[in-house]
């Protein structure tokens, strides 16, 4: 009898993950066609990409990455290597477009600072050094925002004090609040949010992003 009980509570949780793991796939499946349908809409490459939004690469690349973050989320730092990655393997083919998404409670402050030190030149590489540091002044534990102002001067030929005086901007609030109306209409409710082309990266990870440029590529 206790064999018997055991077997069917195996039973039982082998078709319960069964279901639960069939139930993933196909909301994954279904968010994927939602987020598609609404990237792909009259106005969804309008939302994508604004002429205001930063952006590297190829300027006529054939494929067009378009990165909603968070520069005080800690997946966007660990993504990073993989959009940069991609821009050196398919040099002159791809463009990085990055569009805000500002969650966590401190990431206002650091786009404030990014798009000061953009003013100067200095976008990319403030970039960097935030998310060099972000585990010391993001912490989720114990966030110190005010470290950043220590880190700053490890931008080259960034002027720190200019940064402070232009940090406030009517712009910079405006973009803020216009890529949370955008990344709100095309249904970005975490980040990284990837979309390739304007279809949506379903399976978040660095090798489907690859496989993602690759397809756009042909």
């Amino acid at each position: 009898m206790k064999s018997n009980r055991v077997l069917l509570m195996v039973t039982v949780f082998c078709v319960t993950v069964g279901v639960l793991l069939l139930a993933a796939r196909w909301y994954r499946q279904r968010e994927g066609a939602r987020l598609a349908a609404v990237a792909t809409a009259p106005n969804g490459q309008e939302r994508l990409v604004r002429d205001y939004a930063p952006w590297k690469g190829a300027a006529n690349g054939k494929v067009t990455i378009v990165e909603f973050f968070d520069p005080e989320c800690e997946s966007c730092r660990a993504a990073h290597p993989w959009t940069e990655a991609l821009l050196q393997e398919f040099s002159g083919q791809v463009r990085l477009v990055l569009r805000y998404a500002a969650f966590h409670p401190n990431s206002k402050f650091a786009i404030q600072v990014l798009e000061a030190a953009r003013l100067q030149g200095r976008y990319w590489e403030t970039l960097e050094v935030l998310f060099q540091h972000q585990p010391e002044w993001g912490s989720h534990h114990h966030p110190q925002p005010e470290r950043i102002w220590t880190y700053l001067p490890q931008v080259q030929g960034l002027d720190v004090e200019r940064v402070r005086r232009e940090l406030q901007s009517e712009t910079t609030s405006r973009a803020i609040m216009q890529d949370a109306m955008d990344g709100e209409a095309l249904g970005v409710r975490m980040t990284p949010a990837f979309f390739v082309n304007g279809k949506p990266l379903e399976n978040f990870g660095q090798d489907p992003l690859r496989a993602m440029v690759i397809e756009a590529l042909r």
